[in-house]
């Protein structure tokens, strides 16, 4: 995948820990599944803007702190 979608990653996986949120619990807040968590977060898949605003609101941040320069 694409050196974005893994910088992307790397940086909710960060906010995530951040907050002391496991994967399943971003999973359940944000209703992605589990697994795609996973994906996402190891830069596997490319997510929409939805999933990205779904994601920075179960991690209470805004999107734009998620996003790599």
């Amino acid at each position: 995948m694409s050196s974005i979608a893994k910088k992307l990653g790397k940086k909710i996986k960060l906010a995530r820990v951040e907050v002391d949120m496991s994967q399943s619990d971003l999973a359940q807040v944000s209703n992605i599944d589990s697994s795609h968590i996973g994906k996402i977060e190891r830069g596997e898949v490319n997510i929409t803007v939805e999933t990205l605003y779904r994601i920075a609101k179960a991690l209470r941040c805004s999107p734009k702190i998620l996003l790599p320069e």
